[in-house]
């Protein structure tokens, strides 16, 4: 359990993700944060516990706001390697259609095990397939969140639109209507925490545009108003999605959205890329959230997300590590290196700085899930914490610590902690048999990809 209160001070450095000076450490107090200390303040009263961080760079626990889990399981298989996003979609739907129980939740073990050692703490997941035995597909995942002590939002997904109807997935990937709202309404009033603190959310997320109706799109925005809970989608990823929407419906991707009641601050995106001024404002006007996904956005040669142009028309901006097929990692702190990268050549190094690229991963990615308690270090938040050291060879001769961590690449927490209670220790996940799950991980994905 969490010390009573514990004095995390002086570390080498410190992002707040709010400028507020905490050089002088923090205290931590059941589980929020007590006390943000300048440089040479001492805690108000006596802690419990001090735990030196000299040695360590403190930031806000970091945020992923859209992945799959379940494609931990087939990382850089051969046949989609070099394939763009529709041609890959269609390869990889019949060997994801075979997706069990026992799969999934070592799928979902290795995505949050990978997220948690990259100082990742909450976690948005985008599942949207529920083939045969696989319909409590969110109820694997709840099991495996609360196991690693994670927060995280976990999205019901759905595609009711296959092949036959003129949709892209294949038709046993598909499910009726009924079948997905009745499910939704089911999740929500079973798992969904409100309130400070929460650990487990639910969100509703029917697929793309290219793999479900408009009249379950419609559906879930009535219900998410209803219930108060987030909606999410996949939006602008590619140029072909822009054609199956002109193509389908007769309107752009953002028209689209409008039309169907998605169009405001309940709603956020994963990839966001090709949208015009007039729609950039529009979302900006909208509150609605972008999700940036840069490593699987180079992956697929999708593009590269217009993240300044957005921010500036008012539009939430935060970073997800997309699915383990398509990145192929679960790596947040690597994907705010690669945001950093792919964001320069957008906009030029003076406008995207290492504090820009964290401040997606942890306060803006926060304001996508629609949390005001995490993202950033401040008196009342929630005590979720990633700490890493710069003692690797990586860092030799490196002089700003905070530049550091993405300029010279670390990859993994030394410590992480979520509500107060250390989830990793000296790089390790406290409880899990990490060699364990790599050999039955491993084994699973082999099944699967053989069929």
């Amino acid at each position: 359990m969490a010390a009573n209160r514990l004095w995390l001070r002086n570390p080498q450095a410190i992002f707040t993700a709010n400028d507020l000076d905490a050089r002088g450490g923090l205290v931590i107090e059941n589980g929020v944060i007590a006390e943000v200390l300048a440089a040479g303040q001492q805690p108000a009263t006596p802690c419990d516990q001090t735990f030196d961080a000299r040695e360590h760079v403190l930031l806000p626990g970091l945020i992923n706001t859209h992945h799959h889990f379940y494609q931990t399981l087939t990382r850089a298989w051969a046949p989609v390697v070099n394939q763009p996003l529709f041609p890959w979609l269609k390869t990889l739907y019949p060997v994801w259609a075979r997706l069990t129980p026992e799969k999934l939740a070592l799928a979902t073990q290795v995505a949050l095990a990978e997220l948690l050692l990259s100082g990742c703490t909450t976690a948005a997941d985008h599942h949207y397939l529920f083939p045969g035995g696989l319909e409590e597909a969110i109820d694997v995942q709840v099991d495996v969140v609360r196991e690693l002590g994670m927060r995280a939002m976990l999205t019901r997904g759905s595609m009711s639109l296959g092949e036959a109807d003129g949709g892209l997935p294949p038709q046993q990937t598909v499910q009726q209507g009924e079948v997905i709202l009745e499910d939704s309404q089911r999740l929500i009033g079973q798992y969904h925490e409100r309130g400070d603190g929460a650990q487990i959310q639910i969100a509703l997320a029917p697929c793309s545009p290219f793999s479900v109706t408009p009249e379950i799109m419609r559906a879930s925005a009535e219900l998410a108003e209803k219930h108060d809970v987030r909606l999410h989608t996949h939006l602008a990823e590619t140029l072909d999605e822009e054609d199956f929407c002109l193509q389908r419906f007769g309107l752009r991707t953002v028209d689209y959205l409008d039309s169907v009641g998605w169009l405001g601050p309940r709603t956020w995106l994963a990839h966001g890329i090709h949208f015009n001024p007039d729609e950039i404002a529009r979302l900006g006007a909208a509150g609605t959230g972008i999700c940036h996904c840069p490593s699987s956005n180079m992956r697929l040669a999708s593009g590269i997300c217009p993240t300044l142009d957005l921010e500036a028309a008012g539009a939430p901006i935060g970073l997800g590590v997309d699915g383990s097929a398509s990145n192929d990692a679960s790596n947040l702190i690597l994907e705010a290196r690669q945001a950093l990268y792919l964001q320069r050549l957008r906009y030029g190094a003076e406008k995207i700085t290492p504090q820009v690229a964290l401040g997606w991963a942890t306060r803006g990615s926060a304001k996508l899930l629609g949390r005001s308690d995490i993202g950033e270090l401040a008196v009342g938040k929630q005590a979720d914490l990633a700490l890493f050291k710069l003692d690797e060879l990586r860092f030799s001769g490196s002089h700003d610590p905070l530049s550091a961590l993405l300029l010279c690449g670390a990859d993994r927490a030394d410590r992480v902690m979520i509500g107060g209670n250390w989830r990793v220790v000296d790089g390790q996940i406290e409880g899990l048999d990490l060699q364990q799950l790599i050999r039955s991980h491993r084994e699973a994905a082999r099944q699967l990809i053989a069929g």
